[in-house]
């Protein structure tokens, strides 16, 4: 049971594993079934054994993690979900179709050639053909980090939740400079045979006239910068615009209109976000967590590696304003 489970540096350290995983197998989420704690994860049942409570009216101060030696193994933890946290705020979960993991910091993933028309073949003749190869373009993955300065003796009467906040502030922020790498090879594979508006500004048949572009894919995505998305907005045709979920706004013709501030005042970009864009990562969220289980906290290293494809070409078009 989870009051059992020795708690150990080490569980960060495991080869192939991260400590959520050494966790849950230490801890089998499958025991719980059909009891309260079946709501709970690993993590969250070990937050319970220690009484720590990292939100609500009685939620405790940084320093109840270092209560022992056991309970302080948690803390990394909750500093990686609440910096995972904020990256999730980020529009890049509304772009990516997959997300694949890499080994290593060079990816070579695979490119489909499907130029055949789908007709029907007659008896005798060979039939058109689709490849699947590998791709000849390789994709280095970056390295995104932030050092964040917060000795122990600073933070240790701060409350968890506020203390949360902040990291997922950072989070937030490290997730946006990433969308930028993500906007970048968006435009790149989509600037070739841009479309350009028809007039001098912004009008609604151009919009229309990028969804005309997509063929065999749909648009179901517009980025555009908070100025041209201010510019959509007060379009006649959005007073027709209708969606189920109130925080996400559509276009008349379904796309959801996303804002991006990566993006610059002169291009909008249409995509289908099925088949848009391959995200790759070689790890999660990367924490020195000797450190933090030590409380020397004076720097905080927080680091990810990743890096985009375009996966169909298709799939992304862009509209140039004039």
């Amino acid at each position: 049971m989870y009051n059992d489970v020795k708690l150990e540096k080490g569980m960060y350290h495991l080869a192939g594993k991260s400590f959520m995983q050494a966790l849950e197998e230490a801890d089998p989420a499958a025991q719980y079934a059909g009891t309260p704690l079946a709501r709970l994860d690993a993590y969250e049942r070990q937050l319970k054994r220690f009484d720590i409570r990292v939100s609500g009216p009685c939620c405790d101060r940084v320093e109840k993690f270092f209560t022992s030696t056991e309970s302080a193994v948690l803390f990394p933890e909750f500093v990686r979900r609440a910096v995972m946290q904020g990256m999730e705020e980020a529009v890049l979960s509304d772009m990516v179709a997959v997300v694949s993991r890499s080994e290593s910091n060079r990816y070579q993933g695979c490119s489909l050639t499907d130029e055949a028309d789908y007709t029907t073949t007659e008896a005798g003749k060979a039939m058109p053909a689709s490849g699947i190869m590998e791709s000849a373009e390789v994709v280095n993955l970056s390295k995104y980090g932030r050092l964040i300065n917060a000795s122990y003796e600073a933070v240790r009467q701060q409350r968890l939740d506020v203390f949360a906040l902040m990291l997922r502030r950072i989070g937030k922020k490290l997730a946006d400079s990433v969308v930028s790498e993500a906007v970048s090879v968006l435009k790149t594979a989509s600037a070739s045979d841009a479309l350009t508006v028809a007039g001098n500004t912004l009008a609604y048949s151009d919009l229309a006239a990028l969804y005309g572009r997509f063929d065999s894919c749909s648009m179901t995505a517009v980025l555009a910068s908070p100025a041209v998305m201010a510019e959509i907005l007060v379009m006649n045709q959005m007073l027709e615009a209708s969606s189920e979920d109130a925080a996400q706004i559509r276009l008349p013709f379904g796309a959801k209109l996303i804002k991006c501030p990566q993006l610059d005042d002169g291009t909008i970009l249409g995509m289908d976000t099925a088949f848009a864009l391959e995200q790759i990562q070689s790890s999660d969220v990367v924490l020195e967590t000797d450190k933090l289980i030590d409380r020397q906290l004076d720097c905080i290293a927080v680091s990810v590696n990743v890096g985009f494809r375009t996966l169909i070409a298709d799939a992304v078009q862009m509209l140039k304003l004039a």
